[in-house]
């Protein structure tokens, strides 16, 4: 199965504006993009602080993002420490999802450093298995937050040497090797994974986009999504992570290039601007984050000519009506899929 493929399924219970938005939809699929003949375009939406708030309605969003025809739900993992930053538990959502919805893909950004490896492997091909081979893991450090990092267990240390030495040893628990590991931060001893991943392999994305975590994609990484980087430091970016693989002997496949975008609907609030300001002082964010829903096209059409194909979108603020949120974001942007 494609990573990012569209396929459409009509619900039994799916609503009238729903079958309006998913027949529009259709009619957009079926027509010429001029970027078919290139790299699958493929885009997905991220439930985080905006959504986690309410448990309650998640189900209803899972039921929306799959009406409207979007290719993939996204869970970024945090571990609910930073005010105002929840997060829904990937493992526990996406499973509430597979079992909800029979075709949208199910995405995460898994906080993996310092977890227990046999664990964190058999949950997630189990839920790979169950969900029919859905899984799409971009694998991450984690909030760079002293209560985050406390959190996770890893108040100080290298979170980078830590994924090192957790990525390979996951890699072959998948494939079903018995592996035994001494490492700094990974010791397993004759470890394997009971129930093995639908997908073989199932494939670890990274982000970032220091030197170091642009040269691990590229030696053990299957794709990119980075987030908070304009266009042209992500093409340099590509080029870090190309050129790394070639050195350990291997290749990225030119569909395995995303990014993470963010929209609002007017002027970006002065505290998100501030946001990112703290977070990356004097960067100008109007490469990943747009006001309006046609500017938020035609960013994706410039980072789509730019070479990135996958898109996690998610909201700078919470709507008001989830519904008529998603289904606007669908009608104005999902005929770009290819």
């Amino acid at each position: 199965m494609d990573r990012f493929s569209l396929v459409v399924r009509r619900p039994d219970n799916e609503t009238m504006s729903g079958q309006r938005a998913r027949r529009r939809a259709g009619r957009m699929a079926r027509s010429v993009s001029p970027m078919a003949p290139q790299t699958k375009l493929r885009i997905g939406f991220a439930l985080g602080a905006a959504a986690a708030g309410d448990l309650d309605g998640f189900g209803r969003l899972i039921d929306d993002l799959d009406t409207f025809g979007f290719d993939s739900v996204w869970l970024p993992e945090s571990f609910g420490q930073v005010p105002g930053a929840p997060s829904i538990d990937p493992v526990v959502g996406l499973a509430f999802a597979a079992a909800r919805v029979r075709r949208l893909k199910l995405g995460t950004h898994f906080v993996l450093p310092d977890r227990n490896l046999v664990r964190t492997a058999r949950q997630l091909a189990q839920l790979d298995r169950l969900s029919g081979g859905r899984l799409l893991l971009t694998m991450v450090n984690g909030l760079d937050h002293p209560i985050e990092r406390r959190a996770q267990g890893l108040p100080k240390g290298d979170r980078g040497a830590a994924m090192d030495e957790a990525l390979p040893a996951l890699r072959r628990l998948w494939a079903g090797e018995t592996v035994t590991v001494e490492g700094r931060f990974v010791q397993l001893d004759d470890a394997r994974c009971d129930v093995l991943p639908r997908q073989q392999p199932l494939e670890m994305w990274l982000g970032g986009t220091a030197d170091g975590a642009l040269r691990r994609c590229g030696r053990v990484g299957d794709g990119w999504l980075p987030g908070l980087t304009s266009i042209a430091e992500a093409v340099r970016g590509r080029a870090v992570v190309e050129a790394a693989a070639a050195d350990a002997g291997r290749s990225l496949s030119p569909e395995h290039f995303g990014i993470n975008l963010a929209y609002c609907h007017g002027a970006l609030p002065e505290a998100v601007l501030a946001t990112y300001e703290a977070r990356r002082p004097g960067f100008d964010p109007s490469d990943v984050v747009t006001d309006g829903l046609a500017r938020l096209r035609d960013l994706i059409t410039r980072w789509y000519e730019a070479g990135f194909s996958k898109f996690v979108l998610r909201p700078v603020l919470p709507p008001t009506d989830w519904s008529a949120e998603l289904e606007a974001l669908g009608t104005a942007v999902l005929d770009l899929q290819t």
